[in-house]
């Protein structure tokens, strides 16, 4: 690297022909997949035409809709790949949003995409490449690293909205997993003409001092791709002399040139803020979203158990299909919230098409074990067996609709007594069906068989003791302020602790607005316009294994109801929140105050965790945010929000704010401003409904274990109602354990080459070194060790063969040298 004038000859500028397609924004997929054949054309008929040009695309999925609707158009684009002018990046699935999707996601984008492309052209991706979305999780060098790649190309953050190191750096991951990322100046797209304006603009932002650079040129967003017009100005400005010598290029030969450089500079953590907006936008497709994405991971955990146990056949076309639909709504304009109103008909619809196959594959397979389970002949009983999602044991409320409303007496399989209370039926009838609510306690990924019985025992006074604006456990006792609508008190009983402040703060806040879908140029949702009101608190359900408060709140037309649940036994307080929304261009943030002074702020992010600072910035979070700080009197303690589908949070000083939804208008994009008398449509209208929870812990945020509470809230257990019948399973019984530490075994499922063997996928997730043993009876016992470095995911293939030994594999599924 030396020192030159901007325009040195000596400097050379990679030019990199691509079209930047969204086949969701502004328009519908069908218009989308139009657009890719019409783009996908025109640079072929370029190659023609121009016998240097080279064309680079990303988003693998392109390449299967051409496969399957222009087939012609396919092969060709194969023999370009051959001759090397038609070059493919990014190795996943789509460009999705970079950071609402879970990290096996991430894992899948990359497992379905490098695959299809090792298939289709005999080689994987070497780059990772997203080059639209609003912003990057720190966990994505690691996923690109363990599936084949060691480079990343974007765009935003722009240099105005985070300072980084240099044009490229080392990105760096928790884990220390590197890539070399290298941020786009300016555009990743250029006019449909010449594209001097463009370089000029390009190379205003980039070191001067870079003997090598890279620009992307051609039109995008709704595709077209270099044009004749681009090709041709790009000769004319070269031979004029006064920029650096331009190149028809491709990313990969600008990476081989600074791929062994000893001087690029490291930055370790994410690439953040752009459009703070999305983390919230269009709550229901983030619903959507959140719901699939478990209920696949869950049906291939049972499906693996029932095809071990019993046979039954592994569905892996059913799970590639759904898993794909998932995958390409996750693409960044349409899980972001940003697209149009009626693309959200068809991500409904795809989601709904995910998720029916996953309750398909669950379904038949939790019966294909339950009705092996031996459970014999019991007059006036009815089976009820609980199925634990969860490679760890589940002590949880479980819910079960039955046929005899009179019915409350549970035992275990044992004849032990269990403590049960009717619940709100989903029903309205009279007697003929009711609903039970207990707690169960069910081994890791395994069954319990419960038993519903005639009569019942002598009511015993349960160990919740609750008033009307009170409720307490042997763990917490929490007090509702009226006031407030939300808690005065919080009182952690094992640790003698007090987690809230002593004076009363708002809980559900109405926050102005203004910004567009994206929510471009704001940093904090804090200008209140006011907060709801209570009106009325209640308790609503009591018994010998939980009590439930109803708090109900208005503001202006919209309504707010929050139950609050604490159960026997229960270290946290689950709140259900139904909410009837019906304000424009504004924000509902449900805010948390504690009492906590120096603070450490933690989030979720895909299959890890970041500190970040607390002072309001709204952030993007997985599945739960922590804070943990001093209390008045010097004791350390903290609280973790846990949530089940919202992925906007804050958090100042000591406070928590979710954001719960926004209503910007529709597809609004600045600097385009609002017709006072204008017609529009707007988010988040009419009915939500959410849960999330609270976790009081001493110490930091490892002894509540958030990682495990929000896989229970997001996975819950299934109680499913069973007949008598003979069979070789117990009915109790655990399949395979994690052994509940900081190693989280996310998934189990059939291998993608259809083998018959299976892939256990874990990560360490305290960010600390572990040694993790997993068990796997399912498997006629064997064992997986393995260290695990801090924030690590590891991925096994455990042999259909008893005798064959346990490997680890990338996250492609390949051993080391395949």
């Amino acid at each position: 690297m030396t020192a030159h004038k901007p325009n040195a000859r000596s400097r050379t500028l990679h030019l990199v022909g691509n079209a930047h397609i969204d086949p969701v924004w502004l328009w519908r997929w069908p218009e989308g997949l139009q657009e890719i054949r019409a783009t996908f054309q025109s640079a072929v008929d370029r190659m023609e035409e121009y016998p240097d040009f080279v064309f680079t695309c990303d988003s693998v999925m392109y390449l299967e809709w051409i496969e399957k609707h222009h087939p012609e158009l396919f092969e060709t684009i194969r023999k370009r790949v051959g001759e090397g002018r038609w070059r493919v990046v990014g190795g996943w699935w789509i460009e999705p949003d970079c950071n609402v999707p879970s990290g096996e996601s991430f894992v899948r984008q990359a497992l379905y995409g490098q695959r299809y492309l090792i298939e289709k052209f005999g080689a994987a991706a070497t780059l990772g490449c997203n080059l639209d979305p609003f912003g990057h999780n720190a966990q994505i060098p690691q996923i690109l690293r363990k599936s084949g790649m060691d480079g990343y190309i974007f765009l935003r953050p722009g240099r105005h909205e985070q300072v980084l190191p240099g044009q490229f750096f080392h990105w760096q991951s928790p884990d220390g997993s590197r890539v070399i990322a290298y941020r786009l100046p300016h555009e990743y797209c250029s006019p449909g003409q010449d594209i001097g304006g463009h370089l000029d603009k390009s190379l205003a932002m980039m070191p001067p001092e870079e003997d090598e650079l890279m620009v992307f040129y051609g039109v995008g967003n709704h595709g077209g791709g270099p044009t004749k017009a681009n090709l041709d100005s790009v000769k004319r400005l070269d031979s004029l002399g006064g920029l650096p010598t331009l190149v028809l290029s491709h990313p990969e030969a600008f990476y081989e040139r600074i791929r062994d450089r000893e001087d690029i500079p490291v930055h370790a953590g994410e690439l953040q803020h752009h459009g703070p907006g999305c983390y919230s936008s269009h709550s229901g497709v983030k619903e959507w979203n959140r719901r699939a994405e478990n209920e696949l991971q869950r049906a291939e955990k049972w499906a693996s158990v029932a095809r071990a146990l019993t046979g039954e056949a592994y569905p892996l076309a059913q799970f590639t299909e759904a898993w794909k639909l998932v995958l390409f709504n996750q693409f960044h304009d349409i899980l972001a919230g940003t697209s149009l109103r009626t693309a959200y008909d068809d991500a409904r619809d795809d989601y709904g098409r995910a998720r029916s196959i996953a309750a398909e594959v669950f379904n038949r397979s939790v019966q294909a074990v339950a009705r092996r389970i031996d459970i014999p002949q019991r007059d006036g009983t009815v089976p009820l067996v609980v199925f634990n999602p969860h490679p760890w044991e589940l002590t949880a409320d479980v819910e079960a609709e039955y046929g005899q409303a009179a019915t409350i007496h549970l035992e275990d399989e044992t004849g032990t007594p269990v403590p049960v209370q009717l619940t709100r039926s989903e029903s309205t009838m009279n007697g003929s069906r009711g609903r039970i609510a207990f707690r169960a306690t069910v081994p890791p990924l395994g069954h319990r068989v419960y038993h519903l019985l005639p009569g019942t025992r002598t009511a015993q006074p349960g160990p919740v003791t609750a008033t009307g604006t009170m409720l307490e456990n042997e763990h917490l006792r929490l007090t509702v302020d009226p006031a407030t609508g939300w808690l005065g008190s919080l009182y952690d009983k094992d640790n003698n602790v007090e987690l809230l402040p002593g004076r009363p703060e708002p809980h559900a806040v109405v926050i102005d607005d203004a910004s567009d879908t994206w929510g471009h140029r704001v940093r904090a949702y804090d200008k209140e316009a006011g907060a709801f009101r209570c009106t009325r608190v209640r308790l609503v359900e009591q018994g010998p294994v939980r009590a439930v408060l109803r708090v109900e709140s208005e503001y202006g037309r919209s309504t707010l109801a929050e139950e609050l649940v604490l159960s026997a036994g229960s270290r946290q307080v689950e709140v259900r929140a139904v909410v009837h929304w019906h304000e424009q261009l504004k924000l509902l943030k449900l805010r948390f105050p504690t009492a906590l002074t120096d603070v450490t702020a933690t989030h979720e992010i895909p299959y890890g965790h970041i500190e970040r600072t607390p002072d309001g910035t709204e952030e993007p979070t997985q599945a739960w945010v922590d804070v943990t700080g001093t209390l008045p009197g010097g004791a350390r303690a903290g609280l973790a929000v846990v949530n089940d589908s919202k992925h906007g949070h804050d958090v100042l000083a000591g406070r928590i704010g979710m954001t719960a939804l926004r209503s910007p208008v529709y597809a609004w994009h600045e600097p385009k401003l609002l017709d006072e008398d204008g017609v529009y449509e707007y988010l988040d209208q009419g009915r939500q409904e959410f849960r999330y929870t609270l976790v009081p812990h001493a110490g930091d945020w490892r002894a509540a274990d958030p990682v495990r509470r929000a896989a229970e809230l997001n996975q819950p257990a299934f109680a499913l109602l069973e007949t008598f019948h003979t069979g070789p399973f117990a009915q109790r019984a655990a399949h395979a354990d994690d052994g509940a530490g900081s190693v989280l075994v996310t998934v189990v499922k059939g291998d993608e080459d259809g083998s018959g063997d299976y892939v256990v996928r874990a990560y360490e997730s305290q960010g600390v070194p572990a040694e993790a043993r997993i068990e796997l009876p399912m498997l006629g016992g064997r064992v997986i060790e393995a260290a695990f470095g801090p924030q690590e995911i590891k991925t096994f293939r455990v042999p259909l063969d008893p005798q064959a030994p346990v490997t680890e594999t990338d996250l492609l599924e390949r051993t080391a040298g395949q």
